[in-house]
């Protein structure tokens, strides 16, 4: 897709009203320090509109950008390393479960992981709470470009028996250096839309 604008139209926090769109949604939802906003920042073609940070947890509201006036990016609070109480996080499990059950035009919800790693228990139960929410994600495994490329399978098959997913269930490799994998990811978006 030919990126024309992109622009962060709406922040909602814990008590906010989610707004109703008009077009489809993909949300996108992973550990703090797994790239993100890296990821939101190349499928848009921007450097910086998605805030990168060296702090892990920065993203603690729902952040919906428009898309060439035809599709919402949403992207949700990170898990896991986040500097915040027991409570906070709750509240962001609360207002990101609102969503996944509120929203009417979401099609569907793209989970990272690092492909380096085994999934953590954090990457695991939100995989299935996603699941559990009636949407099959789709798992973009960041960082491709810190593996050698004899090294790419073994970690794709980790990361999917760690999750326990389905063989139908789709995995796509990403690098936000390369931008390898970019293409596959817009065009499943379009295939949705």
């Amino acid at each position: 897709m030919i990126i024309k604008s992109a622009q962060l139209e709406t922040v909602c926090g814990i008590t906010s009203t989610f707004p109703k769109n008009i077009h489809p949604e993909f949300a996108f939802a992973g550990k703090s320090n797994v790239g993100k906003s890296s990821l939101i920042n190349g499928l848009m073609n921007r450097k910086s509109l998605a805030r990168t940070s060296s702090q892990p947890g920065k993203t603690q509201t729902v952040n919906f950008y428009l898309v060439n006036d035809q599709v919402y990016f949403v992207d949700l609070p990170g898990y896991g390393y986040a500097k915040v109480s027991v409570e906070v996080k709750e509240k962001w499990g609360r207002m990101i479960e609102r969503y996944l059950k509120g929203s009417r035009m979401l099609k569907s919800v793209f989970l990272l992981v690092d492909i380096r790693h085994q999934p953590s228990g954090n990457d695991k139960t939100m995989f299935d709470w996603i699941v559990g929410n009636g949407y099959r994600p789709v798992v973009v495994a960041t960082k491709l470009d810190k593996l050698n490329r004899s090294q790419v399978q073994k970690h794709v098959k980790m990361v999917r028996e760690g999750l326990g997913m389905a063989r139908e269930d789709v995995l796509i490799p990403f690098s936000a250096q390369t931008k390898q994998g970019r293409d596959e990811i817009w065009e499943l978006m379009e295939s949705l839309m």
